[in-house]
């Protein structure tokens, strides 16, 4: 066989590899973008306060009470995976997620069931978030082990790249479901036709996962930890785990802000159209996918650290004024600059921060100490950001008040990416 065939069938076994362990990871974000878009039609169904922004921020509450499970996902399913490998886990938070979207998408309105439609609803949310809180991590570790050297922040960046597909997919059928329906058929019923769609999509993503192979890291292992000792591993790395946490944060917090607020948003703050919110969210999925894969493969030339130094220095210099730009004089035009300024840096952070996050972590304990570090993160700040954002424009009457959240996640990412040197440095 000649060496250019040669490669050519790695680089097919390689791409084959991405786009399955990807499949999982795009319903798990898919889900949650679903679930933020259509917050405000949610509230209506399952939180009716008779108070339209107390039931707004009931429900963006419940959004973010699935990422409150994330951390215990991170180290149970963790360690399952570390223990007993990278397909079995994957495999099985592909299961557990099902679940959630099946609990939503076909859940019974406050009107029908009372109380127990918001109790099942935050239970559906629960089983998400343990599932998601080592989904992404998994992918992550997987793709790394995989990549060939050199390359790995070109193959890790694909792990996010695939939830771009999510958030552009959850979009465009929500815009093709706003076109055929009217807002009120949309409000009583419409929001379910995307998670139906995710229902659909279930058996076909557990069919294609299983056809992932085991890494050659995990298998050349001799030592498989228990869970205690695993744990235990996880412990003694307490302090690079929230080192980690803090790199996370601004990765966690951007995604969720240019992402899953953005329609809410749009719409509820700048009184822009649900189509325009949607359709400018369409475009940050489509830029982030194009970016982040980019962003990946410079990371591997100029490195890691300086490139989240850099990112990290222009989000926080430039998140509030962008929006106070954007909240003077809102428009479809000056949503869709702030929005693609803000995919840039998040896409030229997270390109780096996924694969310097696997790198210093210790192998034995690699999917459960990521995992913990990106949960924390997500859940103490990324998962409650559309919130928080809500909360801090309610409070203080600023439309442009999230920006500041933006540079306040940006400063303690700065503050983390300069506390680690790299994995030789960072490993206990």
């Amino acid at each position: 066989m000649t060496p250019e065939r040669s490669g050519l069938q790695r680089a097919q076994k390689h791409a084959k590899s991405i786009a399955i362990v990807a499949s999982g990871n795009f319903l798990e974000m898919y889900d949650f973008m679903v679930f933020g878009y259509y917050a405000p039609a949610i509230a209506k169904a399952f939180f009716p306060v008779g108070n339209e922004f107390a039931a707004l921020m009931l429900t963006l509450m419940t959004f973010g009470a699935g990422f409150l499970m994330r951390p215990v996902g991170a180290l149970v399913l963790g360690a399952y995976i570390d223990r007993h490998g990278r397909r079995k886990g994957l495999l099985l938070t592909l299961g557990l997620m099902a679940i959630g979207t099946l609990t939503i998408a076909a859940m019974p309105t406050y009107a029908a069931i009372g109380v127990a439609a918001p109790l099942l609803i935050v239970a559906g949310r629960l089983i998400q978030g343990l599932s998601a809180g080592v989904e992404l991590g998994g992918v992550s570790v997987y793709l790394s082990e995989i990549a060939p050297p050199g390359r790995k922040g070109f193959f890790v960046a694909w792990q996010s790249a695939s939830q771009q597909i999510a958030v552009v997919s959850a979009a465009a059928i929500g815009l093709v479901a706003g076109a055929w329906l009217s807002p009120a058929q949309m409000g009583d019923w419409g929001w379910r036709i995307p998670f139906a769609v995710g229902c659909v999509l279930i058996p076909v993503l557990l069919l294609i996962r299983r056809l992932l192979e085991e890494t050659p890291d995990f298998l050349a292992r001799t030592e498989r930890a228990s869970l205690r000792r695993i744990l235990a591993q996880v412990g003694a790395n307490w302090s690079l785990v929230l080192r980690g946490a803090g790199l996370a944060v601004m990765t966690t917090v951007f995604f969720y802000m240019i992402t899953a607020y953005t329609p809410t948003f749009g719409s509820k703050v700048l009184h822009l159209s649900a189509s325009a919110s949607l359709t400018v969210t369409l475009c940050v999925g489509a830029a982030n996918f194009v970016l982040l894969p980019l962003m990946g493969a410079l990371s591997d030339r100029i490195g890691r650290r300086p490139q989240l130094i850099a990112a990290a220095l222009v989000a926080l210099a430039s998140g509030y004024p962008a929006m106070r730009w954007l909240a003077a004089d809102p428009s479809f035009l000056r949503l869709l600059i702030v929005e693609l300024g803000f995919a840039a840096i998040f896409c030229a952070y997270n390109g780096a921060m996924v694969a310097f996050l696997t790198e210093i972590m210790p192998p034995a304990v690699r999917t459960a100490a990521f995992s913990l570090a990106y949960s924390l993160a997500t859940a103490l700040f990324g998962g409650f950001t559309p919130a928080i954002a809500t909360w801090l424009i309610h409070l203080t009457g600023d439309r442009a008040i999230p920006g500041a959240w933006l540079s306040a996640a940006a400063l303690l990412a700065l503050a983390a990416t300069l506390s680690l040197r790299g994995p030789r440095a960072t490993l206990a």
